[in-house]
């Protein structure tokens, strides 16, 4: 299978010369051959009219890192920016308005920069599956979980995230995971744990609800990544966001309609306004479009492990953006975040 720019999916990169194409049978139908090759997910062969127009394997994987490390520090600032946010507007009306707007410029985007395509039916079903589960159900057991139980609790439950994205993604056999992955899994957790105990953390039976909540949006968000490498290798990482993001905006409006039309919107500071854009056009539009390319790239476990990171620039922004101090221990953990990200991707 292949779109317009010629490219066929295959489970490596290989050369055309080292394994030519499988020649199609009578009719048009593929080989047997030729099915078992384009079943595999991994990366892209291309064509040798193609090759000279696309960047390398080593190329692509190194834009996907600065994409990540840009989406870590997006994601950072956010904690501190939303909690500004939220403190003039309500949760969820904050992340029914944010989701509209990130909606309606991605459709726009999407029209001007690639115009009208063609996706298979399949492929629309999948889309509309991945945006209500990795939006609007990750959000609401995000945004409801939270609700019920310490930020602390919240964000290290939520570290999980790359620990299980690697189980579910080496359970389906859809990624190879290695030990020295699961080493640096397990260092990126570790140090993560330590950015955030610093700060201390109470599970009872009080914050039970939340925390448990906060685990079903781990699930979701981990669902929502591994099955973004099951996508067809034609939907570029654009239409994958603004599909999504439309599909899973519905949900969330429905959510937040209540308290939209009791908030006093003339009541909203500029800070409050410049904290939405922020929310909407950083970590919405550009991290999430950065997130779905790295996870087309390079997989969802390599992709995942870089959240290890979102932690401490969430503590680096919240010293510098709220006044809240840092601990000995934190340092100790950056390290351990730093060597297990470095263990994961290289």
């Amino acid at each position: 299978m292949g779109d317009r720019a010629g490219v066929t999916l295959y489970g490596v990169i290989r050369s055309p010369d080292e394994h030519p194409e499988p020649a199609a049978a009578e009719g048009g139908a593929r080989t047997p051959d030729s099915r078992r090759v384009t079943a595999s997910w991994g990366a892209v062969a291309l064509r040798p009219t193609d090759r000279a127009a696309q960047p390398s394997g080593a190329g692509r994987s190194s834009v996907a890192d600065l994409g990540m490390l840009l989406v870590c520090l997006i994601w950072g600032l956010n904690f501190s920016v939303t909690k500004i946010a939220i403190g003039e507007i309500p949760a969820l009306p904050f992340t029914a308005v944010r989701f509209t707007l990130a909606s309606l410029l991605l459709w726009a985007v999407v029209r001007v920069v690639e115009g009208p395509a063609r996706i298979e039916r399949a492929a629309w079903r999948r889309l509309i599956v991945l945006g209500i589960v990795g939006n609007t159900c990750y959000q609401l057991m995000f945004i409801l979980g939270l609700a019920h139980t310490t930020a602390t609790n919240s964000a290290l439950i939520v570290a999980t995230v790359p620990t299980v994205v690697a189980l579910i993604a080496w359970a389906l056999g859809l990624e190879r995971v290695t030990r020295r992955m699961w080493w640096g899994i397990g260092l990126g957790t570790l140090g993560v744990v330590l950015v955030i105990v610093a700060s201390g953390v109470e599970f009872s039976t009080g914050t039970l609800h939340g925390d448990l909540l906060t685990v079903l949006a781990v699930f979701c968000w981990a669902g929502y990544t591994v099955d973004l490498r099951r996508l067809p290798a034609g939907v570029s990482p654009l239409r994958v966001t603004m599909v999504t993001s439309v599909a899973g905006t519905p949900g969330l409006l429905l959510a937040g309609l209540p308290g939209l039309f009791r908030l006093e919107w003339a009541t909203v500071s500029a800070t409050g306004w410049w904290a939405l854009a922020y929310a909407t056009l950083l970590s919405l539009v550009v991290a999430y479009i950065l997130w779905n390319r790295s996870v087309q790239t390079v997989g969802g476990t390599r992709t995942a492990i870089y959240m290890c990171l979102t932690p401490l620039f969430a503590v680096i922004a919240a010293w510098a953006m709220l006044g809240e101090r840092a601990h000995p221990s934190q340092a100790v953990g950056a390290v351990l975040i730093i060597v297990g990200v470095l263990l994961t991707r290289w």
